[in-house]
């Protein structure tokens, strides 16, 4: 290559036409500037770096601009090319250096490299269309960042005010009884804000939506012989754009507006957007796997490997990210920064989050870089930091995830008990009492908020089936039944699967009004799953990362189906924003720190103020005090749950309030009660304010409320104090 002029004498090169200069290091990626665009990236290895370019959707490149050596700045080629239509062009990289594998080097020319700062990425512009044979499927494309946010805020709900509804993008609206105009879209999303409003969640978790390749797999259902996908989109190609197919206008590669509308919409009706962000691996898998960027630009650098160049994998996907490595921790700032300052993202849930804190071994970090990073990073100040606290490899970090004041955790551990407590499981009252006051065992130290209580999510039963299924039922997904969790602590009621028998429908329906009760009354943060408010089926799959069909879409008939269920889960929802006493950030003391003549939380049995905590005890009734709330700076109602998960009947003698209160009714899920759940603050006074018979597998919820009507009785109490 001929250059015309030297860089200390001339700024302006030129190669076959096209001027050039030397670029600005940073920021990585590509970036307009006046005339031109900056292109920079990284590559410690790598010995020369050659610029592609493409009309959009052509086959074959119309210039390939190898970097002058000038053109390096320490590790960073960086070059700015000037009068690019960049609107109509799509670039890669091509990187020389050595290829040995064993030393941890796979270099090749040869490959068309994906920029890992690509903001735009083309290919596969349209959900389950394959690209055109013969073109690379995943290029970068150049996009403007002039998006008019208008007078777009931040809902920056309080932590412990947060209800999490679990959303995947496509799934929300693809089936056909959506009705919606662009199904499976970003867009569509917009014309199901009411329905979201209605339910009461103020916070949607979008599974993944950074580019991913739904043909990753080569697969077929062997019961139908559909192809399978990768659905789920846990598989990252670049964290920097969002998923094309998964966007009306993908095909005008208008998905970054769209999805920034749909955002900025979701923020009108005050609805935060969080988002589920995998940095522990990448698409490129294994040994095996397909070079599409990171491996071909710096192997070595980007995953983690052993002395023999070999790829760690606690993922449980092929490959691991060296997270801790400097320039990898770097590049997830920077992505975060961008989806947060671009995109106005409230929050990130963090896939297999304990992987973020090993070292490029593979070995936990006591003080891991990345984390400490994110927590104090003042561009994210205001996010929500959600840690999945474990990984493929074994780590198990629930309660001992390093938070560093930020971070929260999806709590395994109370999804784990309080399914076995809803099934009827003995021998675990002791633990059911810590998960429902925000897991003190686990937090202490911590806010009460650091627990983000579910009991169901995208992996595993939905709520509908774990009442329906004893074993999982992942035939479908071409694995032989292998694939899947096994400890799912399930029960089918009698019959495993679907049924007509109206006994048992009755049982799994009041199993789940239990659940949603006990999460929602239960100090933390409740998350639910999409589908769930409606008892979506998966039909046993607790596997279904591969389905783009009715075992993930959310079925919208089932609103008038199941309209009874979701009634329960919006007053439910609408019962914890209506009371503070629920949502507390700090830890209950037991005690009475305001002088209400009660302890802020206190535990019973069928008996007031005793509890028995034996092996073979299945019910708990607990008691908040609603001048606790906020730690005694607002006044609330008192709040009873009785908890009966026993196959039989129990009377549950109740505390008594002071004269001038009264218990109410909210929710009574027992056999045979007419209305189970009331609309709150509508709640009818019970007639007998001493004792309550609580069905067989049921709960019931009272709301202490003041009476115009003063009453006299003998309270049922020793003491009502610590």
């Amino acid at each position: 290559m001929q250059l015309q002029g030297r860089i200390d004498s001339d700024p302006t090169h030129q190669y076959k036409g096209y001027k050039l200069r030397i670029g600005k290091p940073s920021p990585f990626g590509t970036t307009l500037v006046p005339n031109g665009v900056n292109f920079s990236i990284f590559s410690r290895f790598a010995t020369q770096c050659t610029l592609i370019l493409f009309e959009r959707d052509a086959r074959e490149p119309f210039i390939e601009i190898p970097f002058p050596e000038e053109f390096k700045v320490g590790n960073v080629f960086t070059m700015i090319v000037f009068d690019l239509k960049y609107e109509e062009i799509e670039y890669g990289y091509r990187m020389d250096g050595p290829y040995r594998p064993h030393e941890g080097h796979r270099f090749d020319s040869d490959i068309i490299l994906l920029d890992p700062y690509a903001k735009l990425i083309g290919g596969q512009d349209v959900w389950g269309e394959i690209h055109p044979e013969g073109i690379y499927p995943h290029r970068a494309r150049l996009t403007p960042e002039d998006y008019d946010w208008g007078t777009d805020r931040y809902p920056n709900f309080r932590t412990e005010d947060l209800i999490i509804y679990e959303m995947h993008v496509r799934g929300f609206t693809r089936h056909p009884s959506s009705h919606a105009r662009y199904p499976g879209t970003f867009a569509a999303i917009r014309d199901k804000i009411p329905y979201l409003k209605s339910l009461g969640i103020n916070a949607v978790e979008f599974m993944p939506i950074f580019e991913f390749d739904e043909f990753e797999y080569d697969r077929t259902n062997p019961e139908t012989g559909e192809q399978l996908l990768n659905y789920w989109g846990y598989s990252n190609i670049g964290f920097f754009s969002p998923k094309a197919g998964y966007a009306a206008t993908g095909r005008l590669s208008m998905q970054v507006d769209e999805l920034k509308t749909t955002i900025r919409e979701l923020h009108r009706h005050d609805i935060m957007v969080i988002l589920d962000v995998v940095f522990n691996h990448t698409a490129e898998g294994n040994e095996l796997g397909p070079t599409i960027s990171f491996r071909g630009i710096d192997n070595k650098t980007y995953y983690m490997l052993t002395p023999d160049g070999r790829y760690l994998n606690f993922s449980g996907t092929g490959n691991t990210m060296n997270c801790n490595n400097p320039v990898v921790r770097s590049m997830v700032l920077d992505c975060l920064r961008y989806w947060v300052s671009e995109y106005h993202i409230d929050g990130f849930r963090f896939d297999l989050a304990s992987i973020l804190g090993r070292d490029q071994n593979g070995f936990p970090l006591a003080n891991p870089p990345l984390l400490e990073a994110l927590a104090h990073d003042p561009i994210l100040a205001n996010c929500k930091l959600i840690a999945e606290a474990w990984d493929a490899g074994g780590l198990y970090q629930v309660g001992s995830f390093p938070a560093y004041g930020r971070w929260t955790e999806w709590n395994g551990k109370y999804r784990d008990t309080i399914r076995r407590f809803l099934k009827g499981d003995a021998g675990i009252i002791g633990e059911v009492a810590e998960r429902i006051q925000g897991s003190p065992d686990l937090y202490w130290g911590r806010s009460a908020a650091a627990s983000v209580n579910f009991i169901t999510a995208h992996d595993g039963f939905s709520l509908r089936d774990l009442f329906s299924y004893n074993e999982k039922h992942n035939w479908a997904n071409g694995e032989e039944n292998r694939d899947g969790g096994n400890d799912n602590y399930s029960w089918n009621c009698g019959v495993e699967g679907e049924t007509d028998d109206q006994e048992i429908v009755e049982i799994r329906h009041r199993l789940i009004q239990n659940a949603v009760a006990i999460l929602m009354v239960s100090r933390g943060v409740p998350m639910i799953l999409m589908g769930d408010e409606v008892a979506h089926t998966k039909y046993g799959n607790n596997n279904t990362y591969c389905h783009d069909n009715e075992l993930n879409w959310f079925n919208w008939d089932l609103l008038e189906t199941n309209a009874g269920i979701f009634d329960f889960f919006r007053h439910c929802i609408a019962f914890r924003n209506a009371h503070p006493v629920l949502r507390g950030r700090e830890h209950f003391t037991h005690r009475d720190l305001v002088g209400s003549g009660y302890p802020d939380i206190s535990f019973h049995s069928t008996r007031a103020w005793q509890t028995d905590w034996a092996e073979y005890i299945r019910t708990l009734a607990f008691m908040l005090d609603g001048k606790h709330a906020e730690n005694g700076t607002i006044e609330d109602d008192s709040i009873y749950v009785a908890m009966n998960m026993h196959w039989d009947s129990h009377p549950f003698e109740i505390p008594a309030l002071p004269e001038d209160r009264q218990w109410h009714v909210f929710a009574n899920t027992s056999p045979g009660v007419v209305h189970v759940i009331h609309e709150p603050g509508n709640e009818p006074v019970i007639k007998d304010q001493h004792y309550i018979m609580v069905g067989a597998r049921s709960v019931v919820i009272l709301v202490g409320k003041k009476t115009t009507t003063p009453r006299r009785y003998k309270r049922n109490s020793r003491s009502k104090k610590s």
